[in-house]
């Protein structure tokens, strides 16, 4: 099995409102499509740990990690800006998510895997050094790649984002910080309203306009995050896997398919076999269309998994 699917049923039990567009039923909806195509019997399956306050403080503040674990409430919700919330359950929830990314690395540094994938919740892209932000509490993927870089001592980790939204929670936490590269790819002008000329060396920032479709998105992989990761040769990648940008999925305004997904990971994994030991990790992040949302998820595991 070269493939890990890792979550944890705490994932579940987070919950911002029954009208929020991040809820449960994006983890289940992605699981029953997997269950439905056969694909999730293939997979090594793992329950998410929970990260440790001192994986997260490799990105996040001490005062912002503290903060978040005073805010979980006994009852109700707490918002913790105007789209992100807590209920009795979320802190737990974004421990284990961070927990799976966390696992994930070191299933694909041991070499138990391949690669893996990350069906929790909530996301983590948007969610800087001391700020949580539209859904997200902990930045995933960034505590993926400090736990790369500090426990299996590599000096070079490249993150993928194909979400809708800009990732600038991760830009935020790695702009500076030359062993990060971070490939961005988003609607813009958009929430976070970020990234359009915020890039660097390291920071490839690729912003799409509203209505574009996966030929638009593939030309700029090609033409820009291509050359970048061959001139980086990451030794791992992560992927903040975002599928928002499907077109019936109407809070994202660009039009891809199934397919522009099933391509960019043939393309990441073709640049990780030649560079990173074949080791990728996604996460996934945005995707509020609940079929759009399985069927995408399918497609990018088919690849992952090279089924």
């Amino acid at each position: 099995m070269d493939t890990a699917y890792i979550s944890h049923s705490s994932c579940l039990k987070h919950n911002m409102g029954a009208s929020h567009p991040e809820r449960p039923e994006r983890m289940q909806a992605i699981e029953y499509q997997l269950k439905a195509s056969g694909l999730l019997n293939l997979l090594s399956r793992h329950e998410a740990p929970k990260a440790s306050k001192e994986q997260l403080a490799r990105v996040h503040s001490n005062n912002y990690i503290e903060w978040i674990f005073s805010q979980s409430p006994t009852s109700g919700l707490v918002q913790l800006d105007a789209d992100t919330a807590m209920n009795p359950d979320s802190l737990e929830a974004a421990l284990r998510a961070t927990g799976a990314a966390v696992m994930g690395v070191d299933l694909v540094m041991s070499r138990q895997v391949k690669n893996a994938f990350c069906n929790t919740r909530p996301p983590g892209h948007h969610a800087g050094r001391a700020s949580a932000a539209g859904f997200c509490i902990f930045n995933q993927v960034a505590v993926a790649a400090a736990h790369a870089i500090k426990h299996y001592g590599l000096q070079r980790v490249a993150i993928a984002d194909f979400d809708v939204h800009h990732g600038n929670g991760t830009e935020d936490i790695f702009h500076d910080d030359s062993r990060v590269m971070l490939c961005s790819s988003f609607r813009h002008p958009y929430y976070p309203n970020s990234g359009a000329d915020s890039g660097n060396d390291h920071i490839i920032n690729t912003p799409l306009v509203v209505g574009s479709t996966g030929r638009e998105f593939r030309s700029v992989v090609t033409e820009q995050w291509l050359p970048a990761l061959e001139r980086f040769k990451p030794q791992l990648i992560l992927i903040s896997a975002g599928f928002d940008a499907h077109v019936e999925d109407k809070m994202g305004g660009l039009a891809w398919l199934e397919e522009d997904y099933f391509w960019v990971t043939e393309v990441l994994k073709k640049v990780a076999e030649r560079h990173a030991n074949n080791r990728i990790v996604s996460v996934l992040e945005g995707g509020y269309a609940l079929n759009a949302l399985g069927r995408s998820v399918e497609m990018h595991i088919k690849s992952l998994s090279g089924i």
